[in-house]
């Protein structure tokens, strides 16, 4: 993993971490991944902060605070997300991923608001996600669908609104249907998309106005690499507080996730596990894991960890935050206990090594297979 020292300015360590030995020799002699770490242990170490590996919490172009562990929604049945959430804030969860596609940030909204009810949290303590969808990029449909989440979680404000995906579609009106979701016209007789091409100025423009008026903290993009970042830069008044990508052992974007550090842009990963959330959609298979990797489960051995520890842990590591999702209790709690253990650089480095470049979540083949439409955004 990389780091640089821009990025590592704005890391906010809420707990503090145990200095992490050098266990990897010379600089000369060690590999190209662990001359970064080493680099990057030393740059916090002349700062007086703690290493990345303890991050629990990023701090954002704003000042706010982002937890490193987070709640992903998406997939949580509406009749489980209320009681889900609830039961997460219990468990210690503050970050909330949702998004108007999940379709379930009413439900999510009610278990937020029952925990603030009941004083187990406040307002200020949460940070709370959204993603704006993709038949919303016109500059004058961004603040309804701002507006339209808003009043589905209860809340006054959003800490962080995503572009979700870098696909603008035809406006669907709400009473049409919402979420929209892919398919302009789900009762054809051949569903597809129709694209209504907006240029990314024009819809980051009016995330900006949002910020302003206050009904959003922050703002961000998903799905987009460096290309895309870079033009957005280069017109932003606000910069991208965060980019939420893919990011698992098998697709571990290095590049990009460098590029965002230099930037002082955070980086959530989604699908932190891999092909788990895709197996029954179709576009995985049990075998895809990388829980079932050796080197993953020899080092959860090692830790007395479960396999899904050690690829949460080696995401928080290399100074990502993650977003897995779960509706039971104990792997609520089990997901967020990555604080209390560390990999070594040899185990990072194995782990590194796993990377196939593989995406499970790619609009280029699933939007041809489900909605009838070739439309590929990842070259």
């Amino acid at each position: 993993a990389q780091a640089s020292p821009a990025c590592l300015r704005r890391l906010e360590l809420r707990r503090p971490g145990r200095p992490r030995a050098n266990s990897g020799g010379p600089m000369q002699r060690a590999s190209p991944q662990r001359r970064l770490r080493q680099i990057a242990s030393m740059v916090i170490a002349s700062e007086g902060a703690s290493t990345p590996s303890s991050c629990t919490h990023f701090s954002l172009h704003s000042g706010d605070s982002m937890p490193s562990v987070g709640l992903g929604l998406w997939k949580i049945p509406k009749e489980d997300c209320a009681n889900t959430a609830y039961e997460a804030v219990k468990a210690g969860y503050r970050c909330f991923d949702e998004a108007c596609d999940y379709g379930n940030e009413h439900e999510c909204g009610e278990g937020l608001r029952r925990a603030l009810r009941e004083g187990l949290v406040a307002r200020k303590d949460l940070f709370v996600t959204s993603k704006l969808w993709n038949t919303y990029h016109r500059k004058e449909h961004v603040r309804a669908a701002c507006r339209r989440t808003l009043e589905d979680f209860g809340l006054d404000y959003l800490d962080l609104y995503l572009i979700h995906f870098p696909i603008s579609l035809k406006f669907v009106p709400f009473d049409t249907r919402y979420p929209p979701e892919w398919s302009h016209d789900p009762n054809s007789d051949r569903p597809s998309m129709v694209e209504d091409p907006v240029p990314m100025q024009e819809t980051w423009e009016a995330l900006e106005e949002l910020v302003a008026d206050g009904l959003v903290r922050n703002i961000g993009v998903c799905n987009v690499g460096t290309t895309m970042l870079r033009d957005i830069l280069s017109y932003a008044k606000i910069k991208p507080a965060v980019l939420q990508v893919e990011l698992h052992p098998y697709n571990s974007q290095q590049k990009l996730v460098r590029f965002c550090r230099e930037k002082g842009i955070a980086v959530t990963g989604f699908s932190n596990l891999g092909a788990i959330s895709y197996v029954e959609l179709g576009g995985a298979t049990a075998h895809d894991s990388c829980l079932e990797e050796p080197a993953v489960r020899k080092i959860a051995a090692a830790h007395g960890r479960s396999a899904a520890q050690v690829v949460l842990r080696w995401a928080v590591q290399r100074g990502t935050a993650i977003v897995p999702k779960t509706t039971k209790t104990a792997r609520l709690r089990e997901n967020l206990a990555l604080f209390d253990f560390e990999l070594a650089p040899e185990e990072m480095e194995a782990i590194d090594a796993l990377n196939k470049d593989r995406r499970f979540n790619d609009p280029g083949v699933f939007c041809e297979g489900g909605f009838n439409t070739f439309f590929p955004i990842y070259e």
